[in-house]
């Protein structure tokens, strides 16, 4: 064989090699996306609508021809709210199996026990979870959905002043959410002349909670606020009812779940708490920016999986963020997508307007909050 024959057969082998490599490049052309939620556990009323979110609107995107071409590849783990499964997954999910941007965890505690991990990994993480620790101090490769526990201390205090409420007894649950709640509350409260008589605490897993509440009836509180979520609450307010306590009752945004009524039973009725307008969205007036959004995300989802949750609203508003993010930077390079997260501006999504910026993770308002009180065992927009 000439040796120009065989230049040339290299040249081909080479070219077919090269054609087969760029073949397969293509097939996983993709842009992954890796969640860790608590899926079970303690908080999978939380985690569960999460994660039934993000597959069913990936699953559509990805129907629809992905992002500019370019699939979704979703990777997830369970938690069941434990911190060590979140750091364990965080690390697979960064290390193994290389995802470009992570949305998770369900709860604060799992969400902060990873914040050191993505910092240093580089990775964006958009957190379902609502300590304000998450991002504040702002972290360069840390964003969150829902409104802060700090917001919602805020909206609860303003709504006591307008009732004229100025001594309160709180307690709490031994979760990160609840601790941070309790810190913001005790910061916030004499700005809206607010004096906490009573400071009670419980476990997550307790199940009665009589032995606080019979202290908290023995102080001259005019209203009782309990920061958690999960099952305590409705543990809580049930407590509250047997005990004969007369008193207003507050929640936190940890209980926007129709969850909370169905175990509170008749108990939750009259409970006031800051919430995403998703749970009362056809209350909203027809002029609202968010109604369509919020009643499109609602239809499609209780046609599916039952009735919606603001949890899953947390989700679809992080999944979306991340969607516009990578389109906008054309790429699915992760300092790219996060550099575009951060210039989220006027997005609107199922827990208000989003406008993101260098100081501010979150690019939420006070006034994406609305005051719920349920009446009747379903919600009640109040204002």
């Amino acid at each position: 064989m000439k040796a120009l024959d065989k230049i040339k057969i290299a040249v081909l082998c080479l070219c077919i090699g090269m054609t087969f490599c760029y073949g397969k490049a293509l097939a996983s052309d993709t842009v992954k996306i890796g969640s860790f939620l608590a899926v079970t556990g303690p908080a999978s009323f939380l985690g569960d609508p999460e994660l039934k979110t993000l597959q069913m609107y990936i699953d559509e995107i990805n129907a629809k021809g992905g992002i500019d071409g370019k699939k979704i590849e979703f990777i997830h783990y369970d938690t069941k709210g434990k911190a060590k499964e979140a750091k364990n997954f965080v690390n697979r999910l960064i290390k193994k199996d290389k995802v470009d941007v992570i949305i998770g965890g369900t709860t604060s505690g799992n969400t902060l026990a990873v914040i050191d991990i993505v910092q240093k990994a580089k990775v964006p993480l958009i957190s379902l979870a609502g300590s304000v620790k998450i991002i504040e101090p702002v972290k360069k490769w840390v964003f969150k959905t829902p409104h802060t526990d700090r917001m919602a201390a805020e909206k609860i205090f303003q709504d006591m002043k307008k009732r004229g409420i100025t001594k309160i007894a709180l307690i709490t649950g031994n979760g990160g959410f609840d601790k941070s709640g309790r810190a913001q509350c005790f910061a916030l409260a004499p700005k809206y002349g607010i004096e906490i008589v009573a400071d009670e605490k419980y476990g997550n897993a307790d199940t009665d909670m009589t032995t606080q509440l019979t202290k908290i009836r023995g102080t001259d509180a005019q209203a009782i606020l309990n920061f958690g979520f999960g099952k305590a609450p409705a543990i809580v307010v049930k407590n509250i009812r047997q005990l004969g306590i007369k008193l207003p009752i507050y929640e936190s945004h940890g209980v926007a779940s129709k969850k909370f009524i169905e175990l509170a039973g008749p108990a939750a009725n009259g409970v006031r708490l800051p919430a995403a307008a998703l749970i009362v969205a056809d209350q909203l007036p027809a002029n609202d920016p968010q109604k369509k959004v919020l009643l499109d995300y609602k239809k499609k989802y209780e046609a599916k999986y039952g009735p919606v949750s603001t949890f899953g609203g947390h989700a679809y508003d992080a999944l979306f963020i991340t969607v516009g993010a990578i389109e906008r930077a054309k790429s699915s390079d992760p300092s790219k997508i996060r550099d575009e997260i951060e210039k989220t501006h006027g997005f609107v999504g199922t827990g208000g307007v989003f406008n993101m910026s260098p100081t501010d993770h979150l690019g939420l308002g006070l006034d994406a909050f609305k005051m719920i009180e349920v009446q009747d065992g379903n919600w009640k927009l109040l204002y």
